[in-house]
C-alpha cells in the first residue's frame, strides 16, 4: 500500500481518488476549498462520452474572431491579457491543420467512450445511482442548412464509430416541446448521459472516501520538497505532507505546480460561466446543447441551468457577470417560457490545453509524480475514465490504453 497525496478535490481528483483507494492506497486529498465547490461545481451535469472532437478544428479561429467582435458572442478575451494569450492562441491554431485534428480525434476516441462505464462502479458505491439520468443529449440547429454546415463535426464523430440520430422539425417538437419553433432540426446523442446535479457527485465521491479512511484538507500548496528518490513532500500554506507518489489534479492551476517540478505546460482558462433558474416553470428531458452559442442547458434538482461562454481573462481574473447575462438571452431564446425569478450567477475555470487533450501520465523529471489535468469542459464526463487509467499507471504501470498522446511532455 502507498501513501499518495491527491493535489485536487475536483471531480477528477475525486475520480482518481476513488480508483486509487480501491485498489489499496492510502490517500490524502488537498485543495484549498471544500470538495467540489470549484469548476465542478456549476457544469450542466453532462457525461457526454462521444465527444471526442477537439476543439481546435479547421476554420474556427475564423469563427472566433467574428465571436470576438459579436458582443452576444460566445467567446471574450479580456484585452490586456491580450500579449499573455498569444503563445495559447498561436500553438491552437497549429492544431487547427487536419492532420492535428486527426491525431487528436484518435486520442480522444481512444479515451472517452468507457466515460460512464468507469463512473458506474464509483456511482454504485457511493450510492449515486439515484441521481443519473439516460435521456441522452440533444444538439439544437436553426435548420437543415445551419446543421448542414456543422457536418464535418458530425462525420468525425461517426468515422470513430460513434453513431447519432438526426431528428426533422417534427421529432424535435416532440422530444422536447418547449423549445423555441425557431430551432428545427437536431440531433439526439443516445449514449449520453446526465446527473441531477453534479457537486451532488462530488460530495458524494468525497464521503465515501472519507468513510473509507482518505483525509481531505483544505489548504494551498506552495511547493514541493525534492529529493534524490523524487518529491518527499507537499508544502502547503499549513504545513508539509509527506508522501510516496504525488497526483496532480489542479485543473486549471495544475500548470502553476507543473512548472515548480520542471514542466512547462500550455494551459489556459477557458472560463465559463452558468446561471441557475430554481422557479423555471419548465423542465427540459434531454440535456439540450446548442453549438452555435456554445451553451448548454439542463434540468437539475436545483432548477434549470443554462451553461455556456468561453471567456479568456486569465486564471483568477475578477468575473464578468455580462457573460452570464449573455448565457441567459441565449437560454432564453431556446426556451422562451422560462422564468427566471430566483437566478443565481456563477463562474468557473475550465482548464484548456491547445490541442483539447488532457495531461495524464508520469512526470518526465520525477518518477513519483504524475499528472492528470487539462480536461476543459469534459471533467465530468472523464473524471471515471481517467481515475481508472492514472490508478492502472501508478498501482500497476499498465493502463489499459496508450498514454503517450497526453503525456506532459508531447508537443502541443
Amino acid at each position: 500500500m502507498a501513501k499518495i497525496i491527491v493535489i485536487g478535490a475536483g471531480v477528477v481528483g475525486l475520480g482518481c481518488a476513488s480508483y486509487l483507494q480501491r485498489d489499496g492506497h492510502a490517500l490524502t486529498i488537498i485543495d484549498r476549498v471544500e470538495p467540489g465547490r470549484s469548476t465542478s461545481y456549476g457544469n450542466a451535469g453532462g457525461i457526454a462520452n462521444t465527444f471526442v472532437m477537439p476543439l481546435a478544428m479547421p476554420g474556427l479561429m475564423k469563427k472566433y474572431f467574428k465571436y470576438l467582435i459579436d458582443p452576444e458572442g460566445p467567446v471574450s478575451v479580456r484585452w490586456s491579457y491580450v500579449p499573455q494569450l498569444v503563445p495559447f492562441l498561436w500553438k491552437f491554431f497549429r492544431n487547427c491543420r487536419p492532420e492535428r485534428v486527426k491525431h487528436c480525434t484518435e486520442a480522444l476516441a481512444a479515451f472517452m467512450p468507457p466515460a460512464y462505464e468507469a463512473w458506474e462502479p464509483l456511482f454504485k458505491d457511493a450510492g449515486l445511482m439515484p441521481l443519473v439520468r439516460h435521456g441522452g443529449g440533444l444538439w439544437l440547429y436553426k435548420d437543415d442548412d445551419a446543421l448542414m454546415h456543422d457536418w464535418p463535426f458530425w462525420q468525425g464523430r461517426r468515422d470513430s464509430g460513434l453513431d447519432f440520430i438526426r431528428l426533422n422539425d417534427d421529432e424535435l417538437r416532440q422530444s422536447e416541446p418547449h423549445v423555441s419553433r425557431d430551432w428545427k432540426a437536431g440531433i439526439i446523442e443516445p449514449d449520453w448521459h446526465s446527473v441531477a446535479n453534479p457537486y451532488d457527485v462530488s460530495a458524494g465521491l468525497a464521503a465515501q472516501l472519507r468513510q473509507r479512511g482518505a483525509t481531505f484538507l483544505e489548504e494551498e500548496v506552495l511547493d514541493f520538497e525534492k529529493g534524490p528518490g523524487g518529491v518527499m513532500a507537499v508544502v502547503t500554506n499549513k504545513g508539509r505532507h509527506t508522501a510516496d507518489s504525488i497526483l496532480i489534479c489542479a485543473g486549471a492551476w495544475s500548470h502553476k505546480l507543473a512548472a515548480k517540478l520542471g514542466s512547462a505546460v500550455p494551459l489556459e482558462s477557458q472560463r465559463g460561466y452558468h446561471v441557475t433558474l430554481p422557479n423555471a416553470g419548465l423542465e427540459t428531458r434531454h440535456l439540450l446543447v446548442v453549438g452555435s452559442a456554445k451553451i448548454a442547458i439542463s434540468t437539475l434538482n436545483v432548477g434549470v441551468r443554462i451553461v455556456g461562454a468561453s471567456a479568456f481573462p486569465g486564471v483568477d481574473a475578477p468575473a464578468d457577470w455580462r457573460q452570464s447575462k449573455m448565457v441567459l438571452a441565449w437560454g432564453k431564446r431556446v426556451l422562451p417560457g422560462l422564468n427566471t425569478e430566483g437566478m443565481t450567477e456563477w463562474f468557473g475555470e475550465r482548464p484548456l490545453t491547445p490541442d483539447s487533450l488532457p495531461v495524464m501520465g508520469r512526470s518526465p523529471h520525477f518518477k513519483n509524480v504524475y499528472y492528470a489535468f487539462g480536461h476543459s469542459h469534459m471533467g465530468l464526463t472523464t473524471g471515471g475514465i481517467t481515475g481508472r487509467l492514472m490508478a492502472e499507471l501508478i498501482t500497476h504501470d499498465k493502463p489499459r490504453i496508450d498514454l503517450s498522446p497526453f503525456r506532459i511532455d508531447r508537443d502541443y
